[in-house]
Formats: structure tokens, sequence, C-alpha cells
């Protein structure tokens, strides 16, 4: 009967291990969801760039600093950037929103593409270039910025940054 015991507790055993990666809290798969235009090498790139950029300093209030003329409030760079990975991470353009839409809701007149796009709560500010959520893992972008090259690495890369701070416990308010 302990030898039965035994086999049931160890085919129990395995059978929680063989379902353990869809229990809650288990480790993603590391890379994106690519929902751009862009190759998974072009957003690999991005992502290495932004853990250079917070390895080498970090920078929490960039919002503020535009908003108000704030002070910098600047760290030293966190090696423990450099350990973090994308873990099924949805990267996804959304369409902008139209130079009407704009006008009639802050007044801002632009033409269209206006590079713009709805940033739903908790975002800070109402319109942006991208945007990112932290649980799930996602960064959605201005449709109009996909094949603006540079630009587009630009945004990303500061989008990224976000997700990186995210993970190692850095207040967003001012990013």
């Amino acid at each position: 009967m302990d030898s039965f015991r035994s086999a049931m507790a160890l085919a129990l055993a395995a059978c929680l291990c063989a379902c353990s990666s869809s229990l809650p809290g288990a480790a993603q798969p590391v890379g994106f969801i690519n929902q751009t235009h862009h190759t998974e090498q072009d957003l690999w790139a991005i992502w290495k760039a932004a853990q250079q950029s917070i390895a080498r300093q970090v920078d929490l209030n960039p919002l503020q600093r535009t908003l108000y003329n704030a002070q910098p409030d600047l760290h030293p760079g966190d090696s423990r950037a450099l350990d973090i990975q994308p873990r099924r991470f949805k990267v996804a353009a959304q369409p902008d929103v139209s130079s009407g839409q704009l006008l009639a809701q802050v007044g801002l007149s632009r033409s269209d593409p206006t590079g713009l796009i709805s940033c739903p709560q908790p975002c800070n500010v109402q319109f942006a270039a991208a945007y990112s959520f932290h649980e799930p893992e996602l960064t959605r972008y201005a449709a109009s910025w996909e094949d603006e090259g540079d630009n587009f690495s630009t945004i990303l890369e500061y989008e990224f940054e976000n997700q990186i701070l995210a993970a190692l416990g850095y207040s967003l308010r001012w990013r």
C-alpha cells in the first residue's frame, strides 16, 4: 500500500510540474507578440538599446521637465536592466486620432495624420505618440509613426525603457 501511495504522489507531482507553466505567476516565454511592420530583430535591437540606456542612467521625470520645467530626477544607471526580458510583450500600432477629434477634445490644431493616439487610463495625458501598460506588457503607438525610421525607434525605445523601469520597481509617475 505504501508503494501505491508513493507512486500516486510521484504521478501527482509529475502532473503538477508538467502543468506549472499554465499556473498564474509562471514565467511567460521571452519575446514579443509583434504586431508591427518591423522584424523581431528590429524590436530586439530597440529593446537592447533601452536596456543600455537604463544601465547608463535612470531618468525618472522627462514628462515633468517638459510640462513644468522641473529639475531633473536623474539616478545612476541600474545594471539590473540588462537582465530584464520582454515576456510575451505585445507591440502594436493604433490608428491616429483625427485632427477633428483632437481639435474638438483638447483644442489642438494638427494636420492628419496627427501622430497621436488616445491614451487610456491610467495614463497621465489624454493623447500621446505611444503608451505602455505593464500588466499585461503592452506598447501601442500611433500608426503614422510605423514607417518613420529613427523616430519610430526613439518612440519605442522610450516605451521599452518604461517597461524595464516598471519591472525594476521604479515609479513611472513622470515618465
